[in-house]
């Protein structure tokens, strides 16, 4: 059985929002990211993380971990799309049923990238199998927060991994119990 892997850049101060204005890639981390992105074979995601990731990647070409991302297929929950592109299909209406069928099919691993509203749902129904919470070691100040409109109270994670860069950032990995 697949499972579904979240990966959420962080900074120190609880900031998920705007990575792309704080994430520190080198070469190294930079490496790690490509090889991890090889051990899933499709993207689970919200309606806003697809819009934006369309927008900022779709029509990139020449970047291997970019060109990897185009080319994989996504799977997207959304109440108000009726039609994708960028190898996307619709979950439809009852998005945890389909994302469960997903997990039950052979295969690598399915991904998604940062907490969002959707997490509400997928803790609720407890589809996620493993968060990876990537901090970087930078403050932002403001912006959206770490699974911010999300209940968590009956989510209880236990610490399986850890991986340290040398750009000072730190992979946290945690499975529910």
């Amino acid at each position: 059985m697949r499972k579904l892997i979240e990966s959420t850049l962080v900074t120190l101060d609880g900031v998920i929002e705007a990575p792309e204005r704080w994430a520190l890639f080198d070469a190294e981390s930079s490496a790690y990211s490509l090889e991890q992105l090889r051990n899933y074979d499709a993207f689970v995601m919200g309606r806003k993380t697809y819009e934006s990731f369309y927008a900022n990647w779709g029509q990139v070409t020449g970047n291997p971990y970019i060109d990897r991302i185009n080319a994989m297929p996504k799977y997207v929950a959304s109440r108000s799309l009726t039609e994708t592109t960028w190898n996307a299909t619709l979950l439809g209406p009852d998005a945890p049923a389909a994302i469960a069928k997903l997990k039950e099919r052979p295969g690598k691993d399915l991904i998604k990238y940062g907490t969002t509203r959707f997490d509400a749902t997928l803790v609720r129904h407890r589809l996620i199998d493993e968060f990876r919470f990537w901090y970087m070691p930078v403050v932002a100040g403001a912006g959206r927060r770490l699974l911010e409109h999300v209940d968590t109270a009956g989510l209880d994670l236990t610490l399986t991994d850890e991986k340290r860069f040398q750009n000072g950032s730190v992979i946290l990995t945690y499975v529910p119990r």
